[in-house]
């Protein structure tokens, strides 16, 4: 069995760095497919709003994403882009969603948990 950590193990910074690649494969798709995506992930965001709430932390994103997973996203990407299947690649749209919501958190520091030092300055 290759060795990976456990769903439960698995960090904030080890998920923005998938998140991230998200971002990533959006920004090197060709200009219809980045159409299609962008036009997901913005159905996605305000999804993640209502159900997380306005004020969040990087934890609670994380535990979020490993607790509910990524298949209420598929829903939401498959109404908004019937048309468009790599609209439904999760680990684009919702990586992507993800990642952009991450630097809404209290504790969102660039990428990582920013320390109670520099949340309290």
């Amino acid at each position: 069995m290759p060795d990976h950590p456990s769903q439960r193990t698995l960090s904030f910074e080890h998920l923005a760095g998938l998140w991230e690649d998200g971002e990533r494969r959006i920004h090197a798709a060709e200009p219809a497919e980045r159409q299609a995506y962008e036009r997901v992930v913005a159905e996605i965001l305000p999804e993640l709003r209502r159900r997380l709430g306005g004020k969040f932390s990087v934890d609670e994103l994380t535990a979020y994403y490993l607790d509910h997973g990524t298949d209420w996203c598929y829903e939401l990407a498959y109404r908004t882009a019937p048309g468009s299947p790599e609209a439904w690649d999760m680990s684009v749209v919702a990586g992507a969603a993800f990642s952009r919501y991450a630097h809404r958190a209290v504790d969102y520091g660039g990428g990582q948990r920013r320390g109670e030092d520099e949340e309290a300055g």
